[in-house]
């Protein structure tokens, strides 16, 4: 096992966390130890993707943790220095912005900050609608923000939603190996 411990944080971009999951289930499979982390909308809602109590099962079976679901439960990831690095995946729009302007009103966004006070890497694996509409000013900022990685992305649907982002989650990975020496994978743009 490796003597690395993860966070691995889901926010609500539901229609790829089949993708997550399955990126979440190969860390685990090849011995990262990990802390699961997901937003209330993710722990909570059923939608057309899924029901919630199945992709918490899930989770929590492929970690072996309870899943970290609020801010308390949160919040000591920074002052017990918990992880050595955290992954959040997929990452949307909305919790971009909330991590570009230190908004910590759910369980993900406060476990980055409260992780980033230690100066350790954070990868962001971004789904958006929007992130090269109003998302763009946020996504730029993080990419000039110490300790914030991400996982190569690309426009999924340029011709139907020309706005859209979505990384490649089969490069989670190799991401988080290089961010954890400090390097982001490049090209970061695919």
């Amino acid at each position: 096992m490796k003597d690395i411990t993860l966070g691995y944080a889901f926010c609500g971009s539901f229609c790829t966390m089949a993708q997550s999951l399955a990126a979440l289930k190969g860390l685990a499979e090849t011995g990262w130890k990990i802390k699961p982390i997901m937003s209330q909308i993710v722990y909570h809602t059923d939608t057309r993707f899924g029901k919630a109590e199945d992709l918490r099962k899930e989770v929590e079976k492929a970690c072996g943790e309870p899943i970290i679901h609020d801010i308390p439960a949160a919040e000591p990831i920074g002052p017990k220095n918990l992880l050595d690095a955290i992954i959040v995946a997929p990452c949307t729009g909305n919790t971009m912005a909330k991590i570009a302007l230190g908004i910590t009103d759910t369980p993900v966004t406060m476990a980055v900050k409260a992780h980033l006070r230690n100066n350790k890497p954070v990868i962001l694996a971004i789904a958006t609608n929007d992130a090269l509409g109003a998302s763009a000013k946020n996504l730029g900022l993080l990419h000039n923000t110490a300790n914030v990685y991400f996982v190569p992305y690309r426009q999924d649907d340029p011709f139907g939603k020309n706005n859209s982002l979505v990384c490649d989650f089969g490069k989670i990975p190799e991401t988080l190996e290089a961010a954890l020496q400090g390097k982001q994978i490049q090209p970061v743009l695919l």
